[in-house]
């Protein structure tokens, strides 16, 4: 790579941490009742009680917090796995995996209510399940694209019915549930952050450590072995990094859709394939996004919220096809 390519993608990635940056602070900023920069650096600093700090500290910036996390591990998720099985159309929520982790939230909600910090575990079991069926489903020697996203949709919308009939028998213990279908972030906080951080943190950081595992994987499972890694052990490796971030993600944010599938695209318009750095900008653009759209599902309709996935959906579907469009021109 020439070094003016290289400072041009370092280039880009400062501009991914200056979206990622402002969008925090528009989301922290935006709302109900609006709070200016001075307000917020006065409040943190000087201020630590009242009002207005609780509604800084424990709303806003948790929730922003919150928002940009599971962005992150969405994106990465997407990314992971469009890279292992040579899929662009693979995602968590395409594919099931964000369906598998939701259905097991909801089986927490509704017969462990008292142990909500399961949540994450029990969400994680049942993407790393649904991931191990589809994968099992999709495999002939070798994955195939159509066998994968067909077996996919149909593990995805057998567990979607689970999640269904779970709102419908049980719907004083599924309070939130059109939220939580959609994908939203009302009411989350620092409770909520906390319960996924470990989980969150440690798969994106163990992902940022094999880069160069994930580009030779992207190349192929013959080139891989002729490479002679060890290409099923690696795979596993980063499907079960995969499912914990789509399952940190679905725990608290439910079956949010487009981050996966939509970011790992952005960005390798920008990067092309090489996961150096095409993980950074996802952790960036993911976050960034999310809380973006956050903001946008709190403030457009104020003072009606409404989820946030409904806003991925409206922006994320054109962009797709669009996406699509040029893919075929190409």
């Amino acid at each position: 790579m020439s070094k003016n390519r290289k400072k041009n993608k370092k280039i880009i990635l400062f501009v991914c941490f200056v979206f990622f940056i402002a969008s925090g602070f528009l989301s922290i900023v935006q709302g109900a009742v609006y709070i200016s920069l001075k307000q917020i650096f006065h409040l943190l600093l000087y201020e630590r009680e009242g009002t207005l700090h609780q509604i800084l500290w424990n709303v806003r910036i948790a929730r922003t917090v919150v928002a940009g996390l599971v962005g992150m591990c969405l994106a990465v998720s997407g990314a992971i796995l469009q890279g292992i099985m040579g899929n662009p159309l693979a995602s968590p929520n395409l594919i099931g995996v964000s369906s598998g982790g939701g259905f097991m939230a909801c089986m927490i909600m509704v017969f462990f209510p008292e142990q909500h910090y399961l949540i994450p575990a029990g969400a994680f079991v049942g993407a790393l399940s649904t991931t191990l069926v589809i994968y099992f489903l999709a495999w002939r020697q070798g994955i195939e694209p159509t066998r994968l996203i067909l077996a996919g949709i149909a593990v995805s919308s057998f567990l979607n019915a689970g999640i269904h009939a779970c709102t419908v028998f049980y719907p004083e213990k599924m309070i939130g549930a059109i939220g939580f279908t959609v994908g939203g972030l009302a009411a989350r906080s620092w409770p909520d952050f906390w319960m996924i951080a470990p989980y969150g943190f440690l798969s994106i950081l163990i992902t940022l450590l094999l880069p160069q595992k994930l580009n030779i994987l992207s190349l192929g499972d013959e080139v891989a072995i002729g490479l002679g890694m060890n290409v099923e052990k690696i795979r596993f490796l980063f499907i079960v990094l995969s499912s914990f971030l789509a399952a940190s993600a679905v725990s608290v944010a439910g079956l949010l859709g487009f981050v996966g599938l939509l970011v790992p695209h952005i960005s390798r318009i920008f990067f092309g394939s090489d996961y150096r750095y095409v993980l950074p900008s996802c952790i960036l653009l993911g976050g960034g996004i999310v809380m973006l759209c956050d903001t946008m599902a709190r403030c457009l309709f104020s003072p009606i919220e409404i989820p946030v996935g409904i806003i991925m959906a409206l922006l994320g579907s054109p962009f797709f096809l669009y996406l699509l469009r040029q893919q075929r021109k190409g």
